[in-house]
C-alpha cells in the first residue's frame, strides 16, 4: 500500500513563520524611518500593523522596538496610537526598554498637537515602573496646566496613577493640591469629575496616616463644597453625577431645611433617562430622609414612578438591577407598591432572573383586592417551558394563601393543578 502523498503547506501570510519575517519587518521599518516620500505614512501603517497582530498573538517583536520609535517621528495620529500600544506592552516588562521609551515619550509630551501630547502623557503615565516616577513628575505638572481640556483630563488620572506607583512622590510634588485647585476652578466638567476621583481615593487613602489628609477629606463634605456639585450636577457626565451623587449620600446635613434644599436640587435627576442617575439619585433621597418618617413614606411614592419606568423600558440586565432595588423597596414597604401589581407580572421574552424576583414581589404586594387577580397570573405559569418558575409560581399561590384569610378559592386553584399531570405540577401544589 502506497503511502499518503506528502503536500507541502507554506505558513499564513498572516502570521510569521520563524524569526526571518520579524528580522525582514525590522528592515523595511528602518528604511521608512527616515523617509519623507509620499504616501510613507501609509506604508508605515501597513507595518506598524503587522507588528501589532504578531505582538497580539504572542509573538516576541520586542526587537523591532528601536525602529518603531524611529518611525513614529510623524504628526500621523494613528502611528503614534499603534507604537504607544506597542512602547507600552513591552516597556511595562523591560526595565531596558522603558528608559529608552521616556525620552521618545517626554518629547511628544510637548507636541504641538493636544492629542500627541494627551496620548503621550498616557502612556507615560502607564509604564508602572517605581524606578521611572521621577521622570514623571514634569510632564504631569505641564499637563496640569495646559490649555487643553483633554491633556488635563489624562494629566488628573496620570497623578493618580503616580499615587498608586509612589506614594510619596505625588505628596512631595504637592499634588493633591494642584488637583483640588483644578476642582473648584477649572471650566471642563471632566476635569472637575476626574479631580473628585482621584482626590477621593488619595485622601482616603491617606487618611488613615495623615491628620492632614483627614482634614483634607472632611472638606470634600463640607457645605459649600456639596452644594458646588450640586448646582453643576447638570453640567456633568452620566459617570460622573453618579461620583457626586455617591458623594452627597456621605453628607450630613444641618437641618431638615437643608435636606429638602438638596432634595428640590436633585428632583429632575430621577427624570434622567440614565437607570444609574436615577438610582443613585433615589439612593440621596432615601439615605437624607431617614430619620423623618413620613418625608420617608412620600420618598417611597416619588421614586415609585421612575423606578417601575427603568424595569419597563430598559434591557434585561438593567430590568434585573433595577428590580433589585425595587425588591427591597417592595419588602420594606409593600403596601406602597400594591396598587402596582401588575408591573410585575412576567412577560414570555423575560430571562429567569428576571422572572423569580417578579414573582417574590408579586407574593410580597398581594392583597384582599388583588389576590384573585395575581393568583390568576400565577397559574398561568404553572405551564411555563421554564420548569424552575412553573415551580416558582406554585409555590408563590401557596405563599400567598398562607397569607390571605379568604383561600377557598386559591386551594381550588391548587387542586386544579393535580389535574395537569405532570409529575412536578403534582409536587409543588401537595407541598
Amino acid at each position: 500500500m502506497a503511502p499518503p502523498a506528502q503536500t507541502n503547506r507554506s505558513p499564513s501570510p498572516s502570521q510569521p513563520s520563524g524569526k526571518s519575517e520579524v528580522t525582514d519587518l525590522k528592515s523595511q521599518l528602518r528604511q521608512l524611518a527616515g523617509s519623507r516620500l509620499p504616501g510613507v505614512d501609509d506604508s508605515k501603517r501597513e507595518l506598524f500593523k503587522k507588528v501589532i497582530s504578531y505582538m497580539t498573538i504572542g509573538i516576541d517583536v520586542s526587537s523591532v522596538f528601536g525602529e518603531m520609535v524611529m518611525c513614529s517621528a510623524t504628526s500621523d495620529i494613528v502611528l503614534k496610537k499603534m507604537c504607544y500600544l506597542y512602547v507600552g506592552n513591552y516597556a511595562k516588562v523591560n526595565p531596558d526598554l522603558a528608559l529608552l521609551t521616556i525620552n521618545f515619550l517626554q518629547r511628544d509630551c510637548k507636541d504641538e498637537d493636544p492629542m500627541i501630547r494627551g496620548l503621550a502623557l498616557r502612556s507615560l503615565g502607564s509604564l508602572n515602573v517605581a524606578n521611572l516616577v521621577e521622570y514623571l513628575v514634569g510632564p504631569l505638572n505641564a499637563g496640569l496646566k495646559d490649555n487643553n481640556s483633554y491633556v488635563r483630563i489624562v494629566a488628573v488620572i496620570g497623578v493618580l496613577k503616580l499615587y498608586h506607583i509612589s506614594v510619596t512622590t505625588c505628596i512631595d510634588a504637592d499634588f493633591p493640591a494642584v488637583l483640588k485647585h483644578l476642582l473648584l476652578n477649572d471650566q471642563d466638567t471632566q476635569v472637575v469629575a476626574n479631580c473628585l476621583l482621584a482626590l477621593q481615593e488619595i485622601w482616603n487613602g491617606e487618611a488613615s496616616t495623615s491628620g492632614d489628609a483627614m482634614k483634607e477629606r472632611e472638606a470634600l463634605l463640607s457645605k459649600p463644597f456639596i452644594y458646588y456639585l450640586l448646582n453643576r450636577i447638570k453640567e456633568f457626565s452620566e459617570w460622573a453625577q453618579c461620583l457626586v451623587l455617591d458623594l452627597v449620600v456621605k453628607y450630613v446635613p444641618a437641618d431638615s431645611n437643608e435636606i429638602f434644599d438638596i432634595m428640590n436640587l436633585l428632583e429632575d435627576r430621577l427624570q434622567h433617562a440614565n437607570g444609574a442617575v436615577v438610582l443613585a439619585t433615589a439612593k440621596v433621597f432615601l439615605h437624607l430622609t431617614l430619620s423623618m418618617t413620613d418625608v420617608h413614606q412620600q420618598v417611597y411614592e416619588r421614586i415609585k414612578a421612575p423606578l417601575l419606568t427603568l424595569v419597563s423600558s430598559g434591557s434585561p440586565e438593567q430590568s434585573y438591577a433595577v428590580l433589585s432595588h425595587l425588591h427591597l423597596l417592595v419588602m420594606r414597604a409593600p403596601y406602597v407598591f400594591s396598587a402596582d401589581y401588575k408591573h410585575f407580572y412576567c412577560q414570555y421574552n423575560e430571562p429567569s432572573y428576571v422572572k423569580k424576583l417578579k414573582l417574590e414581589m408579586l407574593t410580597a404586594v398581594a392583597n384582599e383586592s388583588s389576590t384573585y387577580e395575581i393568583v390568576t397570573e400565577l397559574c398561568e405559569y404553572a405551564a411555563n417551558v421554564d420548569i424552575p418558575i412553573a415551580r416558582e409560581s406554585i409555590r408563590a399561590v401557596g405563599k400567598i394563601a398562607l397569607q390571605q384569610y379568604d383561600v377557598n378559592a386559591i386551594v381550588d386553584r391548587l387542586l386544579q393543578f393535580l389535574e395537569m399531570e405532570k409529575d412536578y405540577v403534582t409536587a409543588e401544589a401537595l407541598c
